[in-house]
């Protein structure tokens, strides 16, 4: 008989300190999906507040561009007008705006009836000297500016900047092209062809930031308009896109020590400019992008490189 018992309680606690062990197992596999829970959200988080100020640095790119070309308006506008600084401050407005002022001192001589016949006889010479001044200015001005421009061929002529490739797709016509949109610090990204398909496989092509020459004529490559060109290190069997330096962004201008001035709105294609100075494009030693020795430079924030192709030729 109390055998019996024995085995009866044995019998009915076994089934319950199972149904324990699995309670126990699943309160632990309840907390550890909590913990995953919990860090998938901190990843989400924190990917959304990466996005958001790539989005922020875009937009700030973009709004500094913005500026620029309203100062570069403002500045033209005021050099139309017979300013004669670039950076107006108040003491140089002053200077410039008081000169136009002389012109009342003719207006002295009429004071007196004989002065003013004397007077009657030197203003004739000028009026007719003034003339041939104006136009002489007119000659004299034109023929530098157009000397000026035939002579000084050098990389300032290029309008280098950095930009960001934000999307790159196969060219629909072409097996070598791809099309991409470019940031360059404008109000709209500008549409790019580049046979670079055999070099740079397609993922590395997006969201990149690059060096894009933005003065060339447009031209239609298998029937898409390509607005700029990717600035390149180039060898027969290697190609590598040159990188900007860490900080720059869209619209941030490349400059070359020893060699000032502002580029071409575009290119002439008959004064073959680029084709003169691109012999001269080449990476050095440390794979820095040089032109005859000088650096490409964005100022304030470094030059720009290869990732790995030294003594190379640009393109």
């Amino acid at each position: 008989m109390f055998l019996a018992r024995s085995l009866f309680r044995m019998s009915s606690h076994n089934p319950l300190m199972r149904l324990e062990q699995r309670a126990a197992e699943a309160d632990q596999i309840i907390e550890y999906l909590k913990q995953q829970i919990q860090l998938l959200k901190e990843k989400t988080v924190a990917q959304a507040s990466v996005r958001e100020e790539k989005k922020l640095m875009l937009e700030n790119a973009k709004l500094k561009s913005d500026i620029e070309q309203l100062r570069n308006l403002l500045l033209e506008k005021e050099r139309k007008r017979g300013v004669c600084v670039p950076m107006p401050a108040g003491d140089a407005v002053a200077e410039c705006v008081s000169k136009p002022a002389p012109p009342p001192q003719p207006a002295a001589p009429s004071a007196s009836p004989a002065p003013a016949a004397a007077a009657g006889q030197s203003p004739a010479p000028k009026e007719k000297k003034k003339p041939e001044k104006k136009g002489g200015d007119k000659v004299e001005k034109k023929q530098p500016a157009a000397s000026q421009a035939d002579a000084k061929v050098d990389v300032s002529r290029l309008d280098l900047r950095v930009g960001c490739i934000i999307t790159a797709e196969k060219h629909p016509d072409a097996d070598s092209l791809y099309v991409e949109q470019v940031d360059v610090g404008e109000p709209s990204p500008r549409t790019v062809v580049s046979g670079l398909v055999k070099h740079i496989p397609l993922e590395q092509m997006q969201n990149r930031m690059a060096i894009l020459m933005c003065n060339l004529k447009p031209a239609k490559m298998r029937g898409v308009v390509s607005q700029a060109m990717v600035m390149c290190a180039s060898s027969p069997d290697k190609v590598e896109i040159l990188d900007p330096p860490s900080g720059a962004v869209p619209g941030d201008r490349i400059t070359f020590q020893g060699f000032p001035g502002e580029p071409d709105k575009e290119l002439n294609p008959k004064k073959k400019v680029w084709e003169q100075v691109q012999p001269d494009l080449r990476t050095d030693a440390q794979c820095v992008a040089t032109y005859k020795g000088a650096a490409f430079e964005v100022a304030g924030k470094g030059v720009c490189k290869a990732q790995t192709m030294n003594n190379s030729g640009i393109k």
